[in-house]
């Protein structure tokens, strides 16, 4: 934009300058998208390897609580009615 207003070879240099950065911007960010699909896939990885140790923990988890109470016998001689 600064070499149509200004003519200027340090205007066009400003310009060249500027459209370069954005291209470099541009084709970073494309490359990030590839960067983005490893790290979904890493993190889908990471879940179904959490889902095991998750699983097992939610299975011993009865044995690790203590027994229920069981009721106690009555001491004596009862008559059922």
């Amino acid at each position: 934009m600064a070499a149509n207003v200004l003519d200027s070879p340090r205007a066009v240099q400003t310009s060249l300058f500027t459209a370069r950065a954005f291209l470099r911007m541009r084709g970073g960010l494309a490359s990030g998208t590839g960067l983005l699909t490893q790290m979904a896939a890493i993190d889908r990885k990471l879940l179904v390897h959490d889902a095991v140790p998750r699983d097992v923990y939610r299975k011993l988890l009865p044995l690790l609580s203590p027994p229920p109470d069981r009721p106690k016998r009555e001491i004596g001689f009862h008559v059922k009615p």
